[in-house]
């Protein structure tokens, strides 16, 4: 075959319509392959069907395509967000983010469409390496914008249970998400070229493959451990429950009881676990500090705390002094749940929703670590879990354990809190610590270093989890090399579709 052959514009693999439907397709697949079904070879085969729907496409059809697998993705992995609020939630979000994953896409139709073009001799190798960092700037995209973005749907996200999750230890979870797209990108390069390559060549994916299962996790250092009690009190902290004066820091208080008496280091109560501020309620500073002296260990705690004008969602560490000298304020308050950004233009389409939204948290500036002795204990707040930038300061503040605090209350009987739970494992496994998930309705874990499961209380079932938590020292490639690995793949990315783009215009 002639290099101008191989050279001309590559066509469509489906008519229009059908990659509408394979689109779509896709996108009920990528959804399976995240909890509660969590099927996860099912991103794979939702990732090829995609690729095959965009490849050959001019934008507009890619628009299109991509629109479609972002809207059906979107509409199931979210339905969670209609379980107190309704419908219009929820298609919001699906559709915001189903745009900005049809606007995010079109790179990766264009290069397609323009690298066999550009460089027909390479394209086994170069378009699945263009396409995957490409890919992953789309999803840098998405979870970076607007209002801070929502990285929730992060393909690598979906390894939880996989053979492959060891390797965001190495690379990252978007490290190891350009993985899997490179992997399915090379295997559709390589069957479109079959009658043009050597046996070995075709060959060769199936070693990468078995040496990436064989891949170990990246080591970290035993330091020790530490004894935590991690409660579920099961109270009423749902937007919309009736709550009775003091009942939420009560039913964590019962659950904390049946401990009385154990060796403990640390309990720690989730997000939401406190009725007031303890710092403004002198009645609430009281009964924490009776459960610390009861306990005999420190607690962390959280609760909506004012300072002047500000209202934050603040992690604290109470102490049997009756004080708190450690918080950690929530890096990233949930835009129109915890705030609502641009109030008076979305309170003009929507004003009985926006006016259920009374406070406006302020986004946090304190490290995500406190100290208990001489242990670091890195933080998270609720949805903070999924912002690689508070995991990684925790970290390198010297966190040799991490603890997710959580309420999922509002969202009881969905698949939220399974999937929140899916991305606490990864945590453990791309940073080799120990995690303490706990919420205030379930469910709550006690998470391996490897991401196994320790221990366990199911959702609407009052509790306490009490452990020898492995602490570890040292810092994962994937934590350390991670932003770097993003940053080389994103520039690499936009600069090898430039260039194909260049090339292919000039030989027109």
């Amino acid at each position: 075959m002639t290099d101008a052959r191989r050279a001309a514009p590559r066509r469509p693999v489906l008519p229009l319509w059908v990659a509408v439907i394979a689109a779509a397709a896709a996108g009920v697949l990528m959804d399976l392959a995240f909890p509660a079904v969590a099927v996860w070879p099912a991103a794979f085969v939702a990732v090829a069907l995609l690729l095959v729907a965009l490849d050959g496409r001019r934008v507009g059809g890619a628009l299109l395509v991509s629109a479609t697998y972002g809207i059906v993705f979107y509409l199931l992995l979210v339905s969670w967000t209609s379980r107190y609020l309704g419908p219009l939630p929820w298609l919001g979000l699906t559709f915001v983010e189903g745009a900005l994953t049809a606007a995010a896409l079109v790179p990766v139709a264009l290069a397609l469409r323009w690298l066999p073009r550009a460089w027909p001799r390479a394209r086994v190798v170069l378009v699945p390496v263009v396409v995957g960092a490409l890919w992953l700037v789309q999803e840098l995209f998405i979870g970076n914008w607007p209002y801070g973005g929502f990285p929730w749907a992060r393909i690598g996200m979906t390894q939880a249970q996989s053979p492959l999750a060891p390797l965001a230890s190495w690379l990252g979870v978007s490290g190891l998400g350009f993985l899997m797209v490179v992997a399915v990108a090379a295997v559709i390069e390589l069957v479109r070229a079959r009658r043009r390559l050597r046996p070995a060549v075709l060959a060769l994916p199936l070693v990468v493959i078995a040496a990436l299962l064989l891949t170990p996790a990246f080591p970290t250092a035993d330091a020790g451990r530490m004894r935590i009690a991690a409660v579920q009190g099961n109270g009423t902290t749902g937007y919309f429950d009736e709550r009775e004066a003091y009942g939420v820091i009560q039913a964590q208080t019962d659950a904390t009881t049946p401990l009385e008496g154990e060796a403990i280091d640390l309990v720690v109560w989730p997000e939401g676990g406190v009725d007031y501020d303890p710092f403004q309620d002198p009645g609430t500073a009281r009964r924490l500090t009776r459960v610390v002296s009861r306990m005999d260990a420190p607690l962390l705690a959280n609760t909506a705390t004012e300072r002047g004008a500000d209202i934050f969602n603040t992690s604290f560490l109470w102490t049997p002094d009756g004080e708190a000298a450690q918080l950690h304020d929530k890096r990233h308050p949930v835009p129109f749940g915890e705030y609502v950004p641009d109030r008076p233009f979305f309170r003009a389409l929507a004003p009985d929703l926006i006016d259920l939204i009374q406070r406006e948290y302020t986004p946090g500036d304190n490290p995500p670590v406190v100290r208990v002795g001489d242990v670091g204990v890195g933080l998270a707040i609720c949805f903070d879990v999924i912002y690689d930038e508070v995991i990684r300061e925790g970290l390198n503040s010297g966190a040799q354990v991490l603890v997710f605090q959580t309420n999922n209350a509002d969202f009881r009987g969905t698949d939220e809190n399974l999937q929140q739970l899916a991305l606490a494992r990864m945590r453990a496994i791309e940073t080799g610590r120990s995690v303490v998930n706990v919420s205030t309705v379930g469910t709550s874990q006690i998470i391996a270093p490897d991401g196994r499961t320790i221990s366990s209380l199911d959702a609407d079932e009052a509790g306490a989890l009490l452990e020898d938590v492995e602490l570890r020292s040292g810092l994962t490639a994937g934590v350390v090399l991670g932003p770097w690995i993003q940053g080389i793949l994103v520039a690499a990315g936009l600069s090898g579709l430039a260039a194909a783009g260049i090339l292919t215009g000039r030989r027109r």
